[in-house]
């Protein structure tokens, strides 16, 4: 099965109806060496931008690379593991939250970058392009190498890009390339209390 013929909704059915965003993304490995062209690029992170936020503070910070001198950059600290498929992607992503702000430590400035990440990801794959977001990197020396403030977190790497053969991936990972089931809703939904189980009525 190639890239053409893998869609979502062969392998994933939500049980309530929900709009088909939600379901079309996922996190490929193989990606085509092609260029973003910089409007659609822009257009993901300006989603990014209109993600909830408490207090209006907008922690999150993004550093993109996309020339080759700057993915080399991003290199260095990528783990070995996911430098083997995320190398073709044209763009690669550092997501950060500031930690802080004037009125001391953000307690939700995880929580309102995760969101953003969440708005990221949906209109990469309303723009046609896929994303894959990476926590095995080196956060020390990705801080270092990018000069990121001490009062930033680093969450996560991710890689931009359109979708390429599954065929390109190393036999290991061709293996893996299609989309995740999720549990079923009942297993994550409380209510009243928790471990209170609901949708006891309803088709799960």
């Amino acid at each position: 099965m190639n890239r053409a013929t893998i869609k979502a909704s062969d392998f994933r059915q939500p049980a309530f109806e929900i709009t088909p965003q939600f379901i079309d993304r996922w996190s490929p490995r193989s990606f085509l060496e092609k260029e973003v062209p910089e409007q659609v690029l822009y257009s993901v992170f300006e989603a990014a931008r209109w993600a909830p936020s408490a207090s209006n503070l907008q922690p999150w910070k993004f550093i993109i690379a996309r020339t080759e001198e700057d993915r080399e950059r991003f290199y260095s600290f990528i783990m070995p593991g996911n430098l083997i498929w995320c190398k073709k992607a044209p763009v690669l992503a550092v997501i950060a939250s500031h930690t802080t702000s004037e009125r001391g430590f953000n307690a939700a400035h995880a929580f309102d970058t995760g969101a953003a990440w969440g708005y990221l990801a949906l209109e990469a794959t309303r723009q046609g392009l896929i994303t894959h977001a990476m926590g095995g990197f080196e956060k020390d020396k990705a801080r270092e190498v990018l000069n990121v403030p001490a009062d930033y977190e680093l969450h996560a790497v991710v890689a931009i890009g359109y979708q390429g053969d599954k065929e390109a991936l190393p036999e290991n990972l061709q293996e893996r390339e299609q989309p995740n089931q999720r549990r079923p809703l009942k297993e994550s939904l409380f209510e009243g209390t928790f471990g209170k189980e609901t949708l006891s009525r309803v088709r799960q």
